[in-house]
């Protein structure tokens, strides 16, 4: 692991922001680069001065938004078969991806945003709503949020607690339990709004049904 930790040191550290922007881009998509791995040094580097840490932030989740629209486009002009029948080429069982899908047809459009904060639903979300052809500045926006905040976390981590990549881990497991832990603080909330608003629209059919 700690040969790990300092390649990527290495790498972003002369790559620079580019760096970073690319290697969120592949974890997004369908290239296994965890994020973990990307958004901590990048917020040591910055705590060392060589970076600044809103603009490695900045990089991280416009390249996060690249790599998740490269998997809408591909879902949403190949469709659902395809993707199921050749998924599996790019470590896309049939099994993970209708695990996703269901996710994102349970809770519709805002599980493009809890699905950024979730470990493999994360570089995953963008194809249901690809196949889905959800609305382009609705999935930017919620894309662009989720992964603000979740690179806003792990650079935070790289940045106050440095190259320890023991303690890196540690924290990076604890956020990610308080992540999914106010996901569904969200979607819960999501869930009645939505309800609510459906009662509401039914309200007035019924009193002109009654009148």
């Amino acid at each position: 692991m700690h040969t790990v930790i300092q390649w990527l040191l290495d790498t972003i550290g002369s790559m620079g922001y580019p760096g970073i922007f690319l290697l969120m881009a592949m974890e997004s998509s369908v290239i296994p680069v965890p994020s973990e791995l990307v958004m901590p040094p990048a917020g040591y580097l910055a705590f060392q001065g060589s970076m600044n840490l809103g603009v490695a932030i900045l990089c991280g989740t416009l390249g996060s938004l690249v790599g998740a629209y490269a998997n809408y486009l591909v879902s949403h002009y190949l469709g659902r078969p395809l993707v199921v029948k050749y998924g599996k080429y790019v470590l896309i069982t049939p099994e993970k991806f209708e695990k996703v899908e269901r996710f994102f047809l349970r809770h519709g459009e805002i599980s493009t945003f809890i699905g950024r904060l979730l470990p493999v639903v994360r570089h995953l979300i963008s194809i249901p709503a690809g196949l889905s052809g959800m609305n382009h500045l609705k999935f930017s926006f919620y894309t662009l949020a989720g992964a603000g905040v979740w690179c806003s976390i792990l650079a935070g981590i790289g940045y106050f607690i440095g190259e320890n990549q023991q303690l890196i881990l540690q924290y990076s497991h604890k956020a990610l339990a308080w992540v999914v832990l106010a996901s569904a603080v969200i979607i819960a909330i999501y869930i009645k709004v939505q309800r609510r608003r459906q009662n509401d629209s039914r309200t007035p059919i019924k009193a002109q049904r009654a009148a």
